[in-house]
C-alpha cells in the first residue's frame, strides 16, 4: 500500500491550461463550421447540400475575418500555457488567409453550366470514366464533401504560423495537410492524373512530416520543452549538447521548407498543382504557403533567433537555388498551369529573400509580400476554367494564341495578374518585391537580392510570353471556347483584381499594417 502512495505521490502533476477563447475565436469559428458542414452531409438531402455547404464555409470564413479584425484592436495574448500566440504578425496572416480562403472556396463553389460544371468528380467512390459516375455527372451531383474538408485545412492553416509550440504546429501541420491530399484527387476531368496528384502529395507529404516531427523530437531532447521561447532561452544557455540542436533544426526545416515549396523540395509542386483540380490547386498555391511561411518565420525569429548566423547562410543557398530551378524551369513550359506551378517555387525564393534578412523590416516585407502573391495566385489559377475545350480546361500555351482579340476583357485580366506576378510598377507584386529585395539590402544579402533581380527578369519573360501569345498572334482556327464566369468565380475573380490593383496604386496602408505587426512575441 505503501509503495503505491509512493508511485501516486511520484505521479507527474497535470494543470489544466487556461485558454483565451476570444483570441483563437478565428480558428474555432472555422473549425465549428467544419463540423456543421459535416452533419450537413449526414442529415441534410442530397438535392440541398451544395447550398447549405456554400453558406456555412461562407459564413464561417467570413465570420472568421471578422473576429480577426476584432481582436487586433484588442492586443497580443499568449494563451493555452503560451502554447498559441495571438500577435501581430499571427493576425496578420490570419487576414490574409482567410481573404485568399473566401475567394477560393467561391472558386470551389462553382458549377455552372456554362463553365462545364463543377470541378469536382460527382462522387469520388466511381472508378473514373464509369457509368456511374457519368451518371451521377447527368444528374449534377458533386461531391459536396469537399466544403468541410476545405474548412478543415483553413482551420490547420490558422494555427499553424500562430503555433508557440513545436508540437501544437505538428498537429496543426497534420490537420492543414491531410484534407489537402484528399482534395487533390477529386478532379472531375482527368481523373487518373487528380489521383496521382494526390498520393504522390500524399507520400512525400508524409515524409515530409515524419522529418518535422523526428526534427521536434531531438530538439526537445536538447531544450526539454517543445516552447519556442524555451527553445530560445536554452540556445542562448549554450550548455546543452549542440548536436541535437543543430540536427533538431535541420530536419525541422526541411519539413517547413517542404511546405513552403523551396528548393531542393520543391519536386512535388508541379505535379501536383497540374493534376488537383484548379480551386483546390488555387488554394493551395497561395493559402498554403502563406500559412507555411508564417510558421517558418516563428520558427526561426522566435526559437531559433540566437542562431541567426547559423541558418542564415543555409538559407542564402536554398532561395538561390529555388529561385533558379523555379523561373528556369517555367520558361520550358507549353503548359499555363504547370508554368504557373514553377513560377510559384520561384516566389518561394522571393519570399525566402525577406526571410533571411532576419529583421523587423524583413518580417514587415515577407508579410506583406505573401499577402500580394496569394491574392493574385487565386486570380491566376481561377481565371484558366474560363478557356475551355472538350477536355475540360484549355491550358495548352498554343490554345490561348490570340485570346486578346477574341475576349479583349479576359485577356485584360490575364495581363493584369501575370504583370503582377512579373512584379511591374502599379502592381502588388511589385509593390511586394520592392519591401522583401530592399530589406534583404538592409540585412545584407545584397548578393542574393541581386540573383532575385536577374531571375524577376527571367521569370518576367515567360509572363509577357503569354501576353505577347494573347495580343500579337493569330487565334487558332478551331479555338477554345471562352465561357463567361459564373457568379461565383466573378466575385472571386473581381475580389482578386480589386486587390491586386489598390496594392499596387496605393500599398501605403497595407505596409504600415504590416510594419505594425512585427515583432512576433515570445
Amino acid at each position: 500500500m505503501s509503495g503505491a502512495s509512493t508511485l501516486l505521490l511520484a505521479a507527474p502533476q497535470f494543470h489544466t491550461p487556461n485558454i483565451n477563447y476570444f483570441a483563437i475565436s478565428p480558428i474555432l469559428i472555422v473549425l465549428g463550421m467544419a463540423a456543421v458542414g459535416v452533419l450537413v452531409e449526414a442529415f441534410a438531402p442530397a438535392a440541398q447540400r451544395w447550398l447549405l455547404e456554400v453558406v456555412v464555409s461562407l459564413t464561417g470564413l467570413v465570420g472568421a475575418l471578422i473576429a480577426t479584425i476584432v481582436i487586433a484592436d484588442s492586443g497580443v495574448y499568449l494563451t493555452a500555457r503560451d502554447a498559441v500566440a495571438v500577435d501581430g504578425p499571427s493576425l496578420y496572416l490570419w487576414g490574409t488567409i482567410l481573404v485568399i480562403s473566401i475567394a477560393s472556396v467561391l472558386l470551389v463553389a462553382e458549377r455552372s453550366a456554362a463553365m462545364g460544371g463543377s470541378a469536382f468528380t460527382p462522387a469520388a467512390s466511381q472508378l473514373p470514366g464509369s457509368v456511374g459516375e457519368r451518371t451521377l455527372a447527368a444528374g449534377g451531383r458533386m461531391q459536396t464533401e469537399v466544403f468541410p474538408l476545405f474548412l478543415l485545412a483553413v482551420g490547420g492553416m490558422l494555427l499553424f504560423p500562430a503555433s508557440n509550440s513545436l508540437l501544437l504546429m505538428f498537429v496543426a501541420l497534420e490537420v492543414l495537410s491531410l484534407p489537402l491530399y484528399l482534395m487533390c484527387g477529386l478532379a472531375r476531368r482527368r481523373r487518373l492524373l487528380s489521383q496521382e496528384a494526390a498520393l504522390k502529395y500524399f507520400l512525400l507529404g508524409a515524409f515530409s512530416s515524419a522529418f518535422f516531427l523526428y526534427g521536434l523530437a531531438l530538439l526537445y531532447g536538447y531544450a526539454n520543452t517543445d516552447l519556442l521561447s524555451g527553445i530560445h532561452d536554452a540556445v542562448q544557455t549554450a550548455a546543452q549538447n549542440d548536436s541535437l540542436l543543430y540536427l533538431g533544426l535541420g530536419l525541422l526545416g526541411m519539413g517547413l521548407l517542404f511546405k513552403v515549396g523551396a528548393a531542393p523540395f520543391q519536386v512535388w509542386i508541379p505535379d501536383v498543382y497540374h493534376g488537383a483540380p484548379t480551386p483546390i490547386t488555387a488554394f493551395m498555391a497561395a493559402a498554403t504557403k502563406v500559412a507555411a511561411f508564417g510558421a517558418l518565420l516563428r520558427v526561426l525569429y522566435v526559437g531559433f533567433g540566437p542562431l541567426t548566423w547559423d541558418w542564415r547562410p543555409i538559407l542564402w543557398a536554398v532561395a538561390i537555388l529555388t529561385m533558379i530551378i523555379g523561373a528556369v524551369f517555367a520558361v520550358t513550359q507549353q503548359d499555363l498551369k504547370r508554368m504557373l506551378a514553377y513560377s510559384s517555387i520561384a516566389h518561394a525564393g522571393f519570399v525566402l529573400v525577406g526571410v533571411i534578412a532576419a529583421s523587423s523590416r524583413g518580417l514587415s516585407g515577407s508579410l506583406f509580400y505573401l499577402l500580394t502573391y496569394g491574392v493574385t495566385t487565386v486570380g491566376a489559377f481561377g481565371i484558366l476554367a474560363l478557356v475551355r475545350d472538350a477536355d475540360g480546361e484549355a491550358t495548352h500555351l498554343s490554345r490561348w494564341a490570340g485570346l486578346g482579340k477574341r475576349a479583349p476583357l479576359l485577356a485584360g485580366v490575364v495581363t493584369l495578374f501575370l504583370l503582377s506576378l512579373a512584379g511591374i510598377p502599379l502592381t502588388s507584386g511589385f509593390a511586394g518585391k520592392y519591401a522583401v529585395f530592399l530589406a534583404g539590402i538592409d540585412g545584407g544579402a545584397t548578393p542574393v537580392v541581386i540573383v532575385a533581380l536577374v531571375m524577376s527578369a527571367v521569370t518576367a519573360f515567360f509572363y509577357i510570353r503569354v501576353i505577347v501569345l494573347m495580343y500579337f498572334s493569330d487565334p487558332v482556327a478551331v479555338g477554345p471556347t471562352i465561357v463567361l464566369p459564373g457568379v461565383f468565380t466573378a466575385v472571386a475573380l473581381a475580389m482578386a483584381v480589386a486587390v491586386t490593383v489598390v496594392l499596387g496604386v496605393y500599398p501605403d496602408p497595407f505596409l504600415h499594417l504590416a510594419r505594425d505587426a512585427v515583432p512576433f512575441v515570445r
